[in-house]
């Protein structure tokens, strides 16, 4: 294969990356990584150092329309960055010593995990949920445009969601995902944010994540910008052409394709972490 093949397939295949990771709140990183390495036979290490490339392309993206539509709560979204940049340091430091192997299955294990959460929509009783005293002091509480019109909810669970963000910024690190598995997660069950609100934040704050992480790569070699420029071009695309999506889909849909996308991709890394192919 050449190069300009070579190229224009993973650019193709990155915007496809890019509309599923702009629709989910995943980043694009979560099907860039396995995508590169099962397919492309791209090193882990290199697919990662492009996958946190295109998730700063994608936050810009994506994240630009969401704030212009109100659904991404920016406050929410910069207060719990503090704790997803100092997860996504220590995640990428302890990725040079950990070896291929070990990444691919807590990759699968971490996606397994936010599938099955991801699944359990909430009832009535649970979206009408009184204010907590944190989350008003601290003035999270927000609103967004829902298919009935404009829909208040109240945050709960501050310190739980703040530490589940630290554990999501250190996946981030060590696996390149842009951590927007677990940051959806955190925001949707714990801290009880309707999930739009949750997909959409977590498109705002994982730019901000993955360049805490792409810096310790580069430094170290593991961004090839052959590799990382028809990443960055593909998923950027597909981003923004997500976020023209999203706000025409119900909730219901949303939740669907995140754990459908998910599960696939975990059971994927899961086979290769543990045969050693990776």
């Amino acid at each position: 294969m050449t190069v300009l093949a070579f190229s224009l397939l993973v650019c193709a295949s990155s915007l496809i990356a890019g509309l599923v990771g702009a629709l989910t709140g995943l980043g694009g990183g979560v099907v860039l990584v396995p995508l590169l390495t099962l397919f492309f036979k791209v090193d882990i290490r290199y697919a990662i150092g492009a996958s946190l490339v295109s998730v700063i392309a994608t936050s810009s993206g994506a994240a630009a329309a969401y704030v212009k539509e109100g659904f991404s709560n920016i406050r929410i979204g910069m207060f719990l960055e503090i704790a997803t940049t100092l997860g996504a340091l220590l995640g990428a430091n302890l990725a040079a010593r950990a070896s291929t192997h070990a990444i691919a299955i807590i990759f699968g294990v971490a996606l397994l995990f936010s599938a099955y959460f991801s699944r359990r929509p909430r009832s009535q009783a649970e979206r009408e949920v009184p204010r907590d005293r944190l989350a008003t002091r601290l003035r999270l509480n927000g609103s967004f445009p829902d298919v009935d019109g404009v829909r208040s909810y109240n945050v709960q669970n501050v310190p739980a969601g703040w530490s589940l963000m630290f554990v999501a910024g250190a996946l981030s690190g060590l696996l390149g995902i842009g951590s927007g598995a677990m940051k959806v997660l955190a925001m949707d069950q714990a801290m009880k944010i309707p999930f739009k609100v949750s997909t959409t934040t977590s498109n705002f704050m994982i730019g901000v994540t993955a360049a805490a992480s792409a810096g310790v790569y580069l430094s170290r070699g593991y961004v090839d910008p052959g590799l990382a420029m028809p990443v960055m071009l593909g998923v950027l695309a597909g981003s923004l052409l997500g976020a023209r999506i999203l706000v025409r889909l119900h909730t219901k849909w949303l939740r669907l394709g995140f754990s459908v996308v998910i599960v696939l991709l975990a059971l994927e890394m899961l086979y290769n972490g543990f045969s050693g192919r990776i």
